[in-house]
């Protein structure tokens, strides 16, 4: 899939963030960049004792159907949200 300029700067600045971000917050920003880059999830559903994968897989698997667009504009506010919230290293 081919992303806008605007999506893949945001997933630059995402790294520039003066704090580390929450696991829920890490697990939206992971999701919507999935659907945005990949498009449905179709990987087979991990071991419920394997947490990390898990949470990963449920969380993208909860936007399914979202269009390319879509999680895109999702990803860029979230990210700007952050910057808001947390600022950026300089």
């Amino acid at each position: 899939m081919n992303n806008s300029k605007e999506f893949i700067n945001a997933s630059n600045v995402v790294t520039k963030l003066n704090t580390s971000l929450s696991n829920e917050e890490m697990l939206e920003l992971y999701s919507y960049y999935k659907q945005a880059t990949i498009g449905n999830n179709t990987t087979p559903k991990p071991s419920l004792l394997d947490f990390k994968a898990n949470k990963k897989w449920l969380s993208w698997s909860n936007v399914a159907n979202t269009s390319t667009y879509d999680a895109e504009v999702k990803y860029i506010t979230l990210v700007n949200t952050f910057i808001n919230k947390y600022g950026n290293k300089q």
